[in-house]
Formats: C-alpha cells, structure tokens, sequence
C-alpha cells in the first residue's frame, strides 16, 4: 500500500476557510483601532498648537496669536541656534504638524485648517477633518483661543459643538 505524503486538497480548502473566516473578523477591528488611533492624535495634534499658541502670545505679546500655523513651526537648522527662533518661525510645533494643512499632507490620518481672527492676533480656529471620512477617522475636530476641543460625528464642528 503507498503511503501519502503531504495534505489534501479538502484539507488545504478548510484551513483556508478557516483563515478567510478569522481574517474577517480581525480586519475590521483593526481599521476601527486605526481611526480611534488617528482620532487620539488628531485630539493630542489641537492640544499641542493650542498650548503653543498661549506660549506664542507670552514670547510675542505685540503680535498676540499667530497669524499662520506654520509660524508656529521652524526648520531644523533655524530651531537648532538659540536665538533662532523669531514670530514667523518660533519652534513651538514640529513641521511636520504645521504643514499637515491639505488632505495630501495629512498628518496620522487628519490635516488643520488654521484661521487667525479677523482682528490679528486676538483670535484663532483651527478645523481638523479626517483626509479620508470613514477610512482614516470619523469625528471632526475643531479648537480656538479657549482652548476647548469640540467635534462633530459627521460635519466639522463650530464654537457651539460638544466638547471633548
């Protein structure tokens, strides 16, 4: 009698349905932690500029809020001398953060849309939709001068939305 060596191919169909089955369970969970992951940072993203923007207000009192969110951001080689640092590049953020301002150069998922005040430098907003609604996040975010993150399940918040 030969013997047989190796699997059948029933065999070989059941663990791949098997893996289908395990595969459609996990995946979704994982995009859901993804977008809670992107959310988080998104959140975390407004509360860095917010305090950075208090931090500019003290360092540049005559000029008050930035003007653009990249003021608040320096390049390396500027941010790297101590005296480096001025009211159009103050190394408070990481480029990275003040450039995210399109969907292309999104950063963790999401990208800030910054509007100083009509009167320069009393106020600001900043607006954080996700680059992708329902793939890289779901919550739109929104911050201004108080300091308090809003946001809005499926349009962008405004200063009467729930806060966080």
């Amino acid at each position: 009698m030969k013997r047989q060596k190796g699997f059948s191919l029933v065999e070989l169909l059941i663990v791949v349905a098997i893996i289908l089955v395990i595969a459609s369970i996990a995946i979704p969970n994982f995009m859901r932690s993804k977008m809670a992951a992107n959310e988080a940072s998104a959140v975390s993203s407004l509360r860095s500029i917010n305090t950075s923007e208090i931090a500019y207000a003290s360092a540049y009192a005559s000029v008050g809020y930035s003007a653009a969110l990249s003021d608040l951001a320096g390049s390396a080689t500027t941010c790297a001398v101590p005296t480096g640092a001025s009211s159009t590049s103050a190394c408070l953020v990481d480029n990275v953060l003040a450039l995210a301002s399109s969907p292309a150069t999104a950063k963790n998922g999401y990208y800030f849309v910054y509007a100083p005040g009509a009167s320069a430098g009393t106020t600001y907003t900043v607006q954080t939709p996700p680059a992708n609604p329902g793939i890289t996040g779901t919550r739109y975010f929104f911050t201004d001068q108080t300091n308090v993150v809003r946001y809005g399940l499926n349009t962008q918040p405004d200063i009467t939305s729930s806060p966080l």
